[in-house]
């Protein structure tokens, strides 16, 4: 895909990786903060420092927040030059991205990212990329890229508006560079004017949009429900479930991603949240509904996958329960906490998820129809490789207008289909069809 072409496809499942480049200017150190934004949301990044970003702010800072290597120039030290090699020659799949340290680094960059960012970027950087001149590793890295480039300029007043350098844009913008304008304001070369770097929030969203995240969710509060419950019978022993969280998770960074404020509450799982989730931590049922419904007042949309054991013991052992033949475990129900939630709803969306084995369909039209959900997203259990332990996924989304089956695939796309769904109730609700 060339620069100048639109970028169709959704975004990919594994984590995505954005470039970086740092450049010499007073702004260079903000770039440490968005690092941090954009790991947040689960991309990982990759820092390029030009020789003089270096003399405002160290690579060791950008190393220790990615945890990846810093690129500070285009050979390694001590390694030796490199004859000019045709990168039409190159296999990359024999290059592997996460271990480079030849003189093709930037080929191998290059091919490995879905995005690259410049900011601060320079008048310097700007018309290096302008006149397709490659004279360290940032600007040699622009051409040999293919992936979508965004630049947040920033710079004096003078140097903005300056005719070369609008000149420079200009041939950016034709040739599909996404621009973040700068804002105005006081500068650090004391002046007031235009070439201050944008703030965080435009940088990102433009980084997202690059990466085909539709910020169709921004102002919204998702309150996610993810993985299993366990209900005690005694010191030793619970009642739980198959559900590993992998879906609710992947709906909490698909959410995230697309502009949500994400409120997670998770029951036991071994995943790590995505990084701007605000985490809730249950064990039982009981905690689940209670942090459920704790929260339930700051969200607008309610997506609740996590699989709550239907049952508990009724009483609990204090002490371990010894082998000692047959036993009888006496079981009442659980909360409901999904038909709770929708008693207790005002205005928010709520989405259920269930779990079938048979009449999959009739069943989960039941729940949509009692426990007055906006939708229902059905799986049949039964079926092995998809649903519980897996990473992928085919289910079944059904709302009061219509019904979209989503055949087999990663819980990623799972998710991004649900969220589509989503936004389609959301519109109807703001736009009412007319008998």
């Amino acid at each position: 895909m060339r620069q100048n072409e639109p970028r169709l496809q959704a975004l990919r499942p594994e984590i995505m990786k954005v470039a970086l480049g740092v450049t010499g200017g007073i702004a260079a150190y903000k770039a440490a903060e968005i690092v941090r934004l954009l790991q947040d949301r689960g991309i990982r990044v990759q820092v390029i420092m030009t020789r003089a970003a270096q003399q405002f702010i160290r690579p060791l800072t950008f190393a220790a927040l990615s945890g990846e290597k810093v690129i500070t120039g285009m050979f390694s030290p001590g390694e030796a030059r490199a004859p000019n090699i045709d990168s039409a020659n190159i296999d990359s799949a024999n290059i592997d991205s996460g271990n480079i340290d030849s003189a093709i680094e930037h080929m191998a960059v290059a091919q490995s990212i879905d995005a690259l960012l410049v900011a601060p970027a320079t008048a310097d950087v700007l018309a290096h990329f302008a006149q397709g001149i490659a004279g360290d590793f940032l600007t040699t890295l622009y051409l040999a890229t293919t992936a979508p480039v965004v630049v947040a300029p920033a710079m004096n007043v003078n140097m903005w508006n300056h005719p070369a350098t609008q000149a420079n844009l200009e041939v950016l913008r034709q040739r599909g560079v996404k621009i973040v304008e700068p804002g105005s304001g006081y500068l650090a070369c004391g002046m007031t004017g235009s070439g201050r770097l944008a703030e965080n929030e435009a940088i990102m969203a433009a980084v997202l949009e690059a990466l085909g995240a539709s910020q169709d969710f921004s102002g919204e509060t998702v309150l996610i429900t993810a993985g299993p419950t366990r209900e005690k019978i005694d010191p030793a022993r619970y009642l739980s479930n198959r559900s590993s969280g992998r879906m609710g998770y992947a709906v909490a960074e698909a959410a995230l991603r697309r502009g949500a404020r994400v409120l997670l509450v998770s029951g036991p799982t071994a995943l790590t949240p995505p990084g701007a989730a605000e985490i809730t931590r249950v064990e039982s049922a009981e905690q689940m509904r209670d942090a459920v419904l704790g929260l339930l007042s700051q969200a607008t949309i309610v997506i609740k996958t996590a699989a709550v054991s239907d049952y508990r013991a009724k009483s609990v052992s204090g002490q371990k329960i010894k082998r000692k033949g047959p036993i009888t475990l006496e079981l009442e129900p659980t909360a409901d906490i999904l038909k709770e939630i929708s008693f207790r709803k005002q205005s928010q969306i709520i989405v259920g998820f269930a779990a079938e084995t048979e009449n999959v369909l009739e069943n989960a039209r039941q729940k949509l129809a009692a426990k007055h959900l906006d939708a229902i997203v059905v799986n049949d259990v039964s079926r092995e490789g998809v649903g519980f332990d897996s990473d992928r996924n085919e289910v079944t989304i059904i709302t009061h207008d219509e019904v979209v089956e989503v055949p087999e695939t990663s819980k990623w796309e799972v998710a991004q289909r649900v969220l589509d769904q989503v936004v389609r109730i959301r519109l109807r609700r703001k736009s009412p069809v007319k008998a």
